[in-house]
C-alpha cells in the first residue's frame, strides 16, 4: 500500500471556490502542472506548497494528509 503523504489541494480549491487556472496564473506555472498536483501524480516543493498554502489562506499543515496504514 502506498502510504505517502498526498496533498489535499484539489478539494482545498473546490472549498475555496478557485480553480486551477486561477491558482497556476498566481504561480506562473502551466495549468498542467497544477493539474498533476490536484491528482497527486506530482509534488510541488516545499516553498511552493508554502505560496498555495498563503494563496489559499490555510495553514500549511492543512494542504497534506497522511494515510494510516
Amino acid at each position: 500500500m502506498d502510504n505517502k503523504p498526498k496533498n489535499r489541494l484539489k478539494l482545498l480549491l473546490v472549498e475555496k471556490h478557485r480553480t486551477n487556472k486561477w491558482l497556476s496564473e498566481c504561480l506562473n506555472v502551466n495549468q498542467t502542472t497544477v493539474s498533476k498536483w490536484c491528482t497527486n501524480s506530482s509534488q510541488p516543493d516545499i516553498f511552493t506548497f508554502s505560496k498555495i498554502a498563503e494563496l489559499l489562506n490555510v495553514p500549511m499543515e492543512e494542504l497534506i494528509q497522511e494515510y494510516a496504514e
